[in-house]
């Protein structure tokens, strides 16, 4: 299985997962053209996915999905809360809606609530050829849904939004902090390190930290905090950080490892 995020942050969210002839998009949160050249990249076309599941209805995941759909011959799958907050706005779109897990060609996908401020807001267990990752971003808390799925994995995908003390002294006004910082905001640097530990502990070998603020927040910061917590813990994962603006690495997960591909080449 293969995973790779096309893009993460505020101004967009979208990861391609791959097992075999079977490819999923998580989110399409950039631009249509955007995500079909970076599928252009990894030798793919959007003809070519196999469903396409939705995190929750912001924008910076599903602001694609319009003009993308066009060009889909697959379902796009999303929780009763979230088929009913995009379709509101996007009529046009038909969504299947997500009530238990589905088996997608090699691809098991499974889903749990997360502490968000949008209706029926999930994350995604996806399981394939033995391996299996989890991609958790915009939650304000650990829930025990969250905790539960982020054990016994190979890789974890994890909000580091911000650090709290930037949002409190930045120039965010103080309804935006509250709302970041709250019970159904984002994760922080802290609370992703947690997460990180935890996924570690149940035998996770990389973690990639996702979903940062580019105001809050560098990628420097949030791999220095994450990387004291489980380096004080003793666990010598491969950490990184997934870019905003652009495709990152190929994870490959095969045979009870987790390999960063140097090459492009997807099952």
């Amino acid at each position: 299985m293969d995973v790779c995020t096309l893009a993460s942050g505020s101004k967009g969210n979208c990861l391609l997962a791959s097992c075999g002839q079977t490819h999923i998009l998580i989110d399409a949160g950039v631009s249509a053209r955007r995500i079909t050249r970076s599928l252009g990249e990894l030798g793919l076309r959007p003809e070519e996915l196999s469903a396409v599941f939705i995190t929750h209805g912001h924008s910076d995941h599903v602001s694609g999905l319009r003009v993308l759909s066009k060009k889909l011959r697959c379902p796009i799958w999303a929780t009763h809360g979230t088929a009913l907050d995009v379709g509101s706005r996007v009529p046009e779109l038909s969504l299947s809606i997500l009530d238990r897990p589905r088996q997608v060609g090699g691809l098991h996908i499974d889903f749990f609530p997360t502490s968000h401020d949008a209706p029926g807001s999930v994350g995604y267990r996806v399981a394939g050829d033995g391996m299996r990752f989890v991609l958790c971003t915009d939650l304000g808390c650990l829930s025990q849904p969250v905790l539960a799925a982020a054990w016994g994995i190979d890789l974890l995908i994890a909000e580091a939004n911000h650090d709290v003390e930037w949002v409190r002294s930045g120039p965010y006004p103080y309804y935006l902090q509250e709302r970041i910082l709250g019970k159904y905001g984002h994760l922080s640097n802290e609370a992703g390190a947690e997460l990180a530990e935890l996924a570690a502990r149940g035998g996770a070998q990389a973690v990639v930290l996702a979903h940062l603020s580019q105001e809050n927040n560098t990628p420097a910061r949030a791999r220095e905090t994450v990387a004291r917590t489980l380096e004080g813990a003793g666990f010598p994962v491969h950490l990184s950080v997934a870019p905003v603006q652009e495709r990152g690495p190929v994870f490959r997960l095969e045979h009870g490892r987790v390999a960063v591909l140097e090459e492009i080449l997807l099952c």
